[in-house]
């Protein structure tokens, strides 16, 4: 994180002693990227333990800031919690190499696997592989439906919502955006709560460097999207464009987003297959960063099988980048630029009343995506051939994770070899 940025003049202190030099800060982000296994809980959790408590490098103040922030935004939360603390400590460089360090490793990883899936995706072993990954994935989804469910389904209007958008979701009578935008108007309608909470006025100047973070993120974004209209690229300024709107309506975590992808791109273009789109997610958990990165994975697959004049391999990596960059580019100029006012920002009634049914539509749009997933993975030739495999490893994923004392990435390779075993049985 360069030095030469200046640090926020509003960050509370955290002690001459206890401030990271530059390279300490960035290498401690990179190192995060690569052990950050298990989702933004647990990620939020190991952020928390080692830059507050251990390291002392933020207040609890200033990290209890950064969760109300990404809390209200779109996108990963543990990611924008990893840029925010960098803005703190280093101001707007800080929180780029912060974001970038702490992505890096799981979208390396990530175009690995990508290829793998691609050229010996057909393979008995490695498709043994994968189903063992979905069906852990089914579990995980099951686990997550439950922690969002007592989160958000604190009354009855609550759960009514969530129902009635699950029910429409698993029917495919409306898309998620939809369901979505119908969580915040019932949000709105059904709390009453309209007092504003007392809130420290902006810095000196803040709305002006916040709208330079803004121009400077609109230019970045614009840049590849001209680039790809000039090049006569369809598919891939289309993908470009529908992963930039779900980056912006990503409320409810990578499973609502990955729901929304599946809408577009599975029921809506016919780019990718139900077995591609819950492959990806299963590839994804296996690696570490936000689970957000899966977008990653389905650029990789359109660019490989749509490659239009030049070679798949080349095409797959091109889109697959350009799925990174729609994806969390987002999340750095939110973050950035609403840093300066993020104490304004999380306390807005009208916003936390809205979240409040974006919350609760959000259990719905897990619920029928868990559903598919789970039919898909249990029954994939239909309801009358169950898979007793995936069933069993599912089961035994969910005892596991519900004991907290095994890591994600056991349960992961134990759902993995116990799958290719099965198939060597058979």
């Amino acid at each position: 994180m360069p030095r030469k940025c200046s640090r926020p003049s509003s960050v509370t202190a955290v002690g001459p002693a206890s401030r990271p030099t530059a390279a300490q800060a960035a290498l401690y982000a990179l190192r995060l990227g690569c052990l950050s296994f298990g989702g933004p809980a647990a990620q939020l959790a190991l952020l928390y333990r080692e830059v507050v408590e251990e390291r002392r490098w933020v207040s609890d103040e200033d990290y209890a800031l950064g969760l109300k922030l990404a809390m209200v935004l779109p996108g990963p939360e543990a990611l924008q919690c990893v840029i925010f603390s960098g803005w703190r400590l280093y101001g707007l460089g800080g929180g780029l190499v912060a974001g970038l360090a702490f992505l890096l490793p799981a979208a390396l990883l990530l175009v690995v696997l990508s290829w793998i899936y691609v050229v010996f995706g057909g393979l008995p072993s490695v498709a043994a592989a994968v189903l063992g990954l979905k069906a852990v994935v089914v579990a995980l989804l099951a686990l997550a439906l439950v922690s969002f469910a007592r989160r958000m389904l604190t009354h009855a209007a609550a759960l009514l919502i969530a129902t009635v958008v699950g029910v429409s979701l698993f029917a495919h009578l409306v898309a998620v955006p939809v369901a979505l935008g119908f969580g915040a108007l019932c949000g709105l309608l059904w709390s009453r709560d309209t007092a504003a909470t007392t809130a420290p006025p902006p810095e000196p100047r803040a709305w002006q460097r916040s709208g330079r973070v803004l121009a400077t993120g609109l230019v970045l974004w614009a840049a590849p999207w001209m680039v790809l209209r000039l090049t006569a690229a369809p598919v891939a300024t289309a993908v470009y464009e529908a992963l930039t709107v779900v980056a912006l309506g990503g409320f409810g975590g990578a499973y609502a987003m990955v729901a929304w992808v599946g809408d577009v791109f599975v029921h809506g273009h016919g780019w990718l297959s139900s077995a591609d789109l819950y492959a990806g997610l299963a590839l994804a958990e296996a690696t570490p960063g936000p689970l957000v990165i899966v977008l990653e994975f389905y650029g990789y697959l359109i660019g490989w099988h749509a490659p239009g004049q030049v070679a798949p391999g080349t095409a797959a990596l091109l889109l697959a980048g350009l799925a990174v960059w729609a994806t969390f580019l987002p999340s750095f100029v939110l973050v950035l630029g609403l840093a300066p006012h993020a104490a304004r920002f999380a306390q807005q009634p009208l916003i936390g009343r809205a979240l409040r049914g974006v919350g609760a539509a959000v259990v719905g749009v897990i619920a029928a995506f868990a559903s598919n997933v789970a039919v898909a993975v249990w029954a994939p030739h239909g309801m009358g051939s169950l898979d007793v495999r995936a069933c069993l490893i599912t089961l035994a994923a969910m005892a596991l994770l519900a004991t907290r004392r095994v890591g994600l990435a056991w349960i992961l390779l134990g759902g993995m070899l116990a799958a290719w075993v099965f198939s060597v049985l058979a």
